[in-house]
């Protein structure tokens, strides 16, 4: 069976496994990182997105092999053990949280948009996270969340 190397979350990690094997399976599986989620198992609603090489990436139609050799960021590479991110903090603060299921993988993909594009327009802001669903439908919270990390408006307070 063929070894990959892959850098995760800063860490260089070895696995042996099927070429085609989802690195969704080898993350939470292999590697224990639990944070990334398994939705649909299509690529439709990118809960499990994490980012490799700093692109968002379905991690479910992800192979390994596509992976080795590259940086791969998961939700838990995000935050220090004191400070969340401010696209984190931003989700807590706007309650764009909500059941969390998708959360991991809609705070990878604004991760993204903000370092392509640190002052994104609302409108930007929708089409990036188009795909992502939210069985919570909290659509509009999420877009003040990546607003707000944006540092586009000011925090809503309950």
């Amino acid at each position: 069976m063929p070894r990959f190397t892959i850098e995760v979350n800063g860490k260089q990690v070895e696995t042996e496994s099927p070429s085609d094997r989802p690195l969704l399976e080898v993350l939470r599986e292999d590697f224990g990182l639990t944070g990334t989620k398994y939705g649909c198992g299509e690529g439709q609603c990118r809960a499990c997105t994490v980012l490799i090489d700093g692109d968002p990436r379905p991690s479910c139609l992800t192979p390994v092999s596509s992976a080795a050799g590259k940086r791969v960021t998961t939700i838990e590479g995000l935050a220090s053990k004191e400070n969340l991110t401010p696209v984190q903090q931003a989700f807590v603060d706007t309650d764009a949280a909500q059941c969390g299921y998708c959360t991991a993988g809609m705070i990878m993909n604004a991760t993204a948009l903000l370092a392509r594009n640190p002052a994104p327009e609302r409108d930007e802001i929708v089409e990036a996270m188009n795909p992502h669903l939210c069985r919570c439908c909290g659509y509009l919270n999420i877009v003040e969340a990546v607003q707000t990390a944006a540092g586009a408006k000011e925090v809503r307070r309950g």
